[in-house]
């Protein structure tokens, strides 16, 4: 993300408050207590790279990362797809009882809810290397092959999760794209 962003790159970033300041910052294990109550600060990265959840007994506010009615949305270069992945394996280390989301109801079953997730974004990432060429294709190209029965009006917000998984894939040598890579690179299949 660091070389996305060197190279000029300036996408993303949906909803950032860039004048935001906190009063406190917490760091992954960081508790808050009260009386009769204490809240441990999760670091979960991926949807953005400062997000957190924050565990409550056997229960989780998992704010934007987990929600039981969409997966998240991943748009770097603040949101980055592996990251997610990573911070969803995480969260399956614990036995929660239930997900309090940022949006939406709550999640009743919410291992099973991380695995539909990681499930989901496995789907999407083999879509998305079926989807490219030897030759290359644009993110437009792939998103409209890969989200073939999505509305017109949603096909930025599922490029933004495109482009967040061909950047992952490149990191892990399984897709290349021009260099530097951006928004606008052509990106190839590196398995024929």
């Amino acid at each position: 993300m660091k070389a996305l962003i060197k190279s000029g790159y300036s996408g993303g970033g949906e909803g950032v408050d860039s004048e935001f300041i906190p009063d406190h910052t917490l760091k992954d294990g960081s508790k808050l207590t009260g009386p009769d109550w204490e809240l441990e600060a999760i670091h979960t990265p991926g949807h953005f790279s400062n997000h957190l959840c924050f565990g409550w007994q056997e229960a989780a506010f998992t704010g934007d990362h987990i929600m039981g009615w969409a997966s998240s949305m991943v748009s770097p270069p603040d949101g980055d797809m592996g990251d997610f992945i990573r911070s969803c394996k995480t969260l399956l280390q614990r036995n929660w009882n239930v997900f309090y989301p940022g949006h939406g109801d709550i999640v009743k079953t919410p291992n099973a809810r991380i695995r539909d997730l990681l499930a989901h974004r496995k789907h999407r990432e083999r879509s998305i290397l079926a989807a490219l060429s030897a030759e290359g294709r644009s993110i437009k190209e792939i998103t409209k092959s890969v989200y073939h029965d999505t509305s017109e009006a949603l096909l930025p917000a599922a490029a933004r999760n495109v482009f967040a998984h061909l950047i992952d894939l490149c990191e892990r040598q399984k897709a290349i794209c021009d260099d530097p890579i951006r928004f606008e690179s052509q990106f190839r299949s590196l398995t024929p």
